[in-house]
């Protein structure tokens, strides 16, 4: 009898080591995939995932590995900022309103977990926070005047190789000369600089327009062109596109909306300005997207239907609803209102463009980065 039972004791022992094993490599290997929502539950695990988890090296390790968009915060006309979570479940944030900074504040700008926001009072500073942990900066003064709606870029590539946050604000301002100027922030040097390039020619920028793509910041200005600032080698330039800014592979993107179907023009060259003559290099590859009409049932006759590109993921706005579209599952959900305000009518091209325009969704990476 006694030898029947050897059999099932060993078998049990070799469960418990493959047990032992699977949490292993759980926690070295699958826990910094993981959104900072989903992390704060999984500290009640056991006690050495919780003592993982609050490290400093997990929370560097975390924000390299999860880039995925989480959400999005909204705020309209100076009022507090909400949070709309693509997965609450999985995605959220502890304040919102984002009352743990000193004073009421807009939200201008984010990049991988990071935000970008700008005080109401005194010199309107800028502020630089992630609202997960609560963790956020104070900026100095900008040396220039950036204007009632800066147009700033937040830019944070974290890296495995640099353990600190180390990120750049740019802005492009108007300059005295009639044209734009670019004024950088340093995390690293812990001040302003301003670039020694000048784009000429008065051109107003769409507030809100900014995004980085591949070492390159790119706003939106009137008449159909693109402003590209090349963080490397100082350059600006002028590019021909229209449509909503965002990013797609890593690459600067354009997405319009066109009844039930959405146009992505991913940027493959950006030096076709410069080609010879008769080239047939193409700047832009374009795909189309076919809306599903049962989800998708107000649509907007508007250019600026679109809000957000990035991630794979295509927000936009139906008269009284909003829309995100995941183009690798292709399906379309619903996301929410299309204001917060209540108002059935979108603002038109030409009120955006307004320097007192405020009307922002803005993306958010739930991140575990310190700053």
């Amino acid at each position: 009898m006694n030898q029947g039972k050897r059999p099932s004791s060993i078998f049990a022992s070799s469960n418990n080591n493959i047990y032992m094993d699977l949490k292993d490599v759980i926690r070295e290997h699958a826990l910094h995939f993981l959104p900072a929502k989903s992390l704060m539950r999984f500290t009640g695990v056991c006690r050495d995932w919780k003592f993982m988890i609050a490290t400093p090296f997990f929370a560097h390790k975390q924000s390299y590995s999860f880039r995925t968009i989480s959400g999005f915060f909204s705020q309209v006309s100076h009022g507090e900022p909400s949070f709309v979570s693509l997965n609450p479940m999985a995605y959220g944030v502890p304040d919102p309103s984002l009352k743990f900074l000193p004073e009421p504040v807009d939200i201008r700008s984010s990049c991988n977990g990071l935000l970008c926001c700008q005080g109401r009072t005194e010199y309107k500073a800028y502020y630089i926070c992630n609202p997960t942990t609560k963790h956020w900066q104070k900026l100095p003064k900008p040396d220039n005047d950036h204007g009632y709606n800066p147009a700033v870029v937040l830019v944070f590539d974290p890296s495995l190789l640099t353990f600190a946050a180390e990120y750049q604000l740019i802005c492009a301002f108007p300059s005295e000369m009639e044209g734009h100027e670019f004024e950088i922030y340093s995390s690293s040097k812990g001040s302003w600089r301003t670039s020694g390039e000048i784009l000429f020619g008065n051109r107003l920028i769409r507030p809100n327009s900014g995004v980085y793509a591949n070492g390159t910041v790119y706003w939106l200005t009137q008449y159909d062109k693109i402003l590209a600032f090349d963080l490397k080698m100082e350059r600006s330039q002028l590019m021909n596109g229209h449509g909503t800014l965002g990013v797609k592979d890593g690459k600067l993107c354009t997405t319009s909306l066109h009844g039930l179907k959405l146009s992505v023009h991913v940027l493959s060259n950006a030096y076709t300005n410069t080609m010879q003559m008769h080239s047939h290099t193409k700047a832009w590859k374009t795909h189309e997207i076919a809306l599903d009409h049962s989800v998708f049932t107000d649509p907007f006759y508007d250019r600026d239907a679109v809000l957000f590109t990035g991630n794979d993921v295509v927000v936009f706005r139906g008269k009284d609803l909003l829309y995100v579209y995941d183009m690798k599952t292709k399906e379309t959900k619903h996301l929410g209102h299309a204001s917060n305000n209540n108002e059935r009518r979108a603002p038109n091209y030409n009120e955006r463009l307004a320097p007192n325009y405020n009307e922002r969704l803005i993306s958010y990476v739930s991140s575990l980065v310190d700053i």
